[in-house]
């Protein structure tokens, strides 16, 4: 199960010939989000378990299981920023109550990022994750 959005990312880095090529698209994905307000970067959306700077928004409209999840994200890292994006893709205009659903690592996988980030970088993946399911769980129950 993935997104319209994810699937176009999965397609263009079909295209893409080689890792550099497609870090760069992570990379630039990044750079076309926007920034969270300085005020909403406090311990409340930090994401605890990364080596950079991570703030998860969440932007859920309805209530209850049905409820559409989306949020914002951002870091101190450029990369970082793009795997936001690519998260975001992943999962944002799912209801709550899907968000558990999906297996990102598969997803992830597809696009071969499993392979290619460091260690402390898939770390960083699986808490953001891990935020992304709690925030949506939270709302899912609500």
């Amino acid at each position: 199960m993935a997104t319209e959005a994810f699937e176009e990312i999965a397609d263009t880095f079909e295209f893409l010939d080689d890792w550099e090529e497609r870090y760069r698209h992570v990379i630039d994905m990044g750079k076309a989000m926007p920034p969270l307000d300085e005020a909403v970067k406090v311990d409340a959306t930090k994401v605890e378990g990364c080596a950079s700077q991570v703030w998860i928004l969440p932007r859920i409209d309805g209530e209850g299981p049905a409820a559409t999840f989306d949020f914002a994200g951002d870091s101190d890292a450029i990369i970082v920023r793009g795997l936001i994006a690519v998260l975001h893709a992943l999962y944002s205009g799912l209801p709550v109550r899907e968000v558990a659903e999906v297996d990102a690592a598969a997803a992830l996988g597809r696009l071969g990022l499993d392979e290619h980030l460091s260690a402390q970088r898939s770390n960083g993946v699986r808490a953001m994750v891990g935020r992304i399911r709690a925030l949506a769980a939270e709302r899912a129950e609500a």
